[in-house]
């Protein structure tokens, strides 16, 4: 992870093998080591590090070192990690075999308070997962983005017709991520 200043000067750096580079991290590989997919900075002024193939979030502190690990056992290949305002975090989590999800989880405790199943095995990858200002959360998988309530109750969906794609085929293909956009009145 760099930061660079606007100046175009790196202000900030850390590297995974320097904290990581031990078992069982040290032999993973699948499309890369980390392949850290997010990285985003906390009001505390630690870095929130989404290390996809190490199956967690890790929050480093200023000096890199990991001060905590986040979902390690539940979450599975996670994509785009957000900090909600009430400070858990959601995510979408792709295990093997089982229905890839959008969870909420309490960084607290590593435990999920919320989570969405897709249905479906054609929508996946499941790659992002944003709350709402409503409360909903629009999740985007594959070949369909949905807008589901706190219930699960799905309110609003947009696919790609007749569209489906094993998983090797759906890393170059179909819908990655979206965003809600209002209008205003």
């Amino acid at each position: 992870m760099v930061e660079v200043n606007r100046e175009g000067d790196v202000a900030w750096n850390w590297y995974a093998r320097d904290y990581l580079d031990e078992p069982p991290y040290d032999s993973i590989s699948y499309e890369g080591w980390t392949h850290t997919n997010a990285v985003s900075r906390l009001s505390n002024g630690n870095t929130l590090i989404s290390l996809r193939n190490f199956n967690f979030i890790a929050e480093v502190d200023p000096q890199g070192a990991v001060v905590r690990s986040i979902g390690e056992g539940i979450l599975f290949l996670q994509h785009d990690p957000e900090v909600l305002p009430n400070n858990n975090i959601l995510a979408t989590s792709l295990p093997q075999g089982r229905p890839h999800r959008a969870v909420e989880i309490d960084p607290e405790t590593s435990t999920i308070v919320w989570e969405y199943l897709i249905p479906g095995q054609e929508n996946r990858p499941v790659r992002d997962a944003n709350r709402l200002p409503n409360g909903n959360t629009l999740v985007t998988g594959a070949t369909e983005i949905v807008e589901v309530t706190p219930e699960g109750e799905i309110v609003w969906r947009l696919g790609l017709q007749g569209a489906s794609f094993s998983l090797q085929e759906a890393a170059g293909l179909g819908f990655y991520k979206a965003e809600r956009i209002y209008q205003s009145e």
